[in-house]
């Protein structure tokens, strides 16, 4: 189901930052000790009412710097362009600036629905600026307080006003997206995986704003395909920004099932390639990572020798399948469809409880943790409670004695004993009393 988007941008200093974690109404969840987890995050689901919608937080533009911040000009354009409804978010203390201007005259250009949020109206002096900002000439103006939450129901009731409150029919299908960076041949892939004879293909309407998702039929079974090939809007000077690419990354992992990791073997593995693998893994995606352009490499240097390099940069995605392929020549495209089966199996993967106390009994007695300050973990029991990625609760005597060595041990012995390539698995520890 498409969520609306909702963009909040404006000069630095307004106040975005804390609209927006006061729109998401939590502070965003980041798994610590991940290596490639972003820690700047611009991009997140919320809910007000019966609403659900997204919400990207922008970079301020500044027009004073010499450089005219291009990149962050650049990247709020980029979040206008996927945007529903934008807010424009002013400072009621300082009153309207030059920057403001600045930032209107994008807002013009977008034909995007505005509005415009004047922060940080908690005093008198805020309060007599309020109608200077009646020159910026939109519609929609409503006095907030992101610190104190004055005009918070007004804003929110303006911004999902024409937001549908009907659930669509879910979509069972199963959703795979072709992610990564710039120019490591997502589109290529994706055309490759359609120009196979034993493909059908029908195009239907996109759920996102310049992109076209694919029905994909193998084996009598129906993909959805999600392309984040193309910031097409605007050409090249987009895809010159490798950080903002990871935007339109984001909001395909968010919707897909599975995600196919591109990497260029020519290039190898760079920093933005773990960022994207470590929002797959923190969204309890499935992953396969695809190395494309194999063609380039493959007489100077074997699969085995590079499967190595992976397996040694993406050290925290060790149960993830990699495949090889040329989507020029079309070698080895035929591998990627049998490993999105499989990962499509295990990640919606179901263990009998019984199996599960087997393993987990067996792999307790075999390594019996360590006791601390004359305590020791026990395990009494384990089910199953969620999929899509599997899920395992454990009932200990004190889930404080969990060592994180002795939880990546058991998942280890989880992963040894049951099929789970391509999915990750949540491991959660309760106090019997519980």
């Amino acid at each position: 189901m498409k969520l609306p988007v909702v963009a909040l941008v404006g000069r630095p200093n307004v106040g975005k930052s804390t609209l927006f974690n006061k729109i998401v109404g939590k502070k965003i969840s980041i798994i610590e000790d991940t290596p490639g987890v972003t820690r700047d995050r611009i991009y997140s689901d919320a809910q007000y009412k019966d609403y659900k919608f997204s919400v990207i937080d922008t970079g301020g533009i500044d027009a004073s710097l010499e450089k005219f911040n291009d990149e962050i000009k650049m990247q709020a354009e980029i979040a206008i362009n996927e945007a529903d409804v934008v807010v424009f978010i002013v400072d009621g203390k300082e009153g309207l600036t030059a920057n403001d201007l600045i930032v209107r005259d994008i807002l013009r250009r977008s034909n995007k629905r505005i509005i415009v949020a004047i922060n940080k109206v908690d005093n008198k002096q805020s309060n007599d600026h309020i109608y200077d900002f009646y020159e910026l000439g939109f519609d929609t103006y409503i006095p907030v307080s992101g610190e104190h939450g004055i005009g918070f129901v007004e804003l929110m009731d303006e911004i999902t006003k024409d937001f549908n409150k009907k659930e669509e029919k879910e979509d069972t299908r199963l959703k795979f997206s072709v992610i990564g960076r710039p120019n490591v041949g997502k589109s290529s892939l994706v055309n490759a995986l359609l120009n196979e004879e034993r493909v059908i293909v029908s195009d239907v309407a996109g759920t996102t704003r310049d992109a076209i998702d694919t029905v994909l039929t193998y084996q009598k079974n129906e993909f959805v395909v999600i392309d984040t090939a193309g910031m097409r809007k605007k050409g090249k000077v987009y895809e010159n920004v490798e950080k903002y690419s990871l935007l339109r990354s984001m909001k395909a992992i968010d919707r897909s099932d599975i995600c196919l990791l591109v990497i260029n073997a020519e290039e190898g593995i760079i920093e933005h390639d773990k960022h994207i693998a470590g929002y797959v893994l923190e969204k309890g995606k499935g992953l396969i990572i695809v190395v494309n352009k194999w063609d380039k490499l493959e007489k100077t240097k074997t699969m085995s020798d590079y499967l190595k390099e992976v397996r040694n940069e993406f050290q925290f995605l060790s149960y993830v399948p990699v495949v090889f392929t040329s989507a020029l020549t079309k070698k080895r495209i035929h591998t990627i469809m049998p490993e999105i089966l499989k990962v499509s199996e295990n990640i919606k993967r179901e263990i009998k409880t019984s199996v599960l106390n087997d393993i987990i009994g067996d792999a307790y007695l075999l390594n019996i943790p360590p006791s601390y300050k004359g305590k020791r973990l026990k395990i009494y029991y384990t089910s199953q409670t969620g999929i899509k990625p599997p899920k395992f609760t454990f009932f200990v005597n004190n889930k404080n004695l969990v060592h994180f060595s002795y939880e990546r041990y058991l998942e280890n012995k989880l992963r040894e004993n049951i099929e789970l390539e391509g999915t990750p698995i949540i491991l959660q520890f309760k106090n019997r009393s519980e």
